[in-house]
């Protein structure tokens, strides 16, 4: 999955471990989430990490729902669900990677 290079460029909260936000582990980086967003570090500035194509995550029988275990996480319209380094968003009859 790639993801597309969006420069978050009014973002002038420095993330990390103390920050507050939620830390989503996504692949080999680290998103913040806030106020609907997930951003990442890139080359010293903050990227919205959101996915370049929709990718279904096949095989996925789990049903995420308010009390299934997993960290929910605003982003945008909708609610990530994370494990495993995945956001799992619902979509028509599957769940999508994020």
């Amino acid at each position: 999955m790639t993801t597309l290079h969006q420069e978050h460029t009014s973002h002038t909260h420095t993330h990390g471990p103390a920050c507050g936000h939620a830390e989503v582990p996504h692949g080999d980086h680290i998103d913040y989430a806030h106020d609907g967003h997930l951003h990442r570090a890139h080359d010293g500035h903050w990227d919205e990490c959101e996915p370049a194509a929709h990718t279904a995550h096949e095989g996925h029988d789990h049903r995420h729902g308010e009390d299934c275990g997993h960290m929910r996480v605003q982003h945008g319209d909708h609610v990530d669900y994370l494990h495993d380094g995945h956001r799992h968003a619902a979509h028509d009859d599957h769940w999508d990677d994020h």
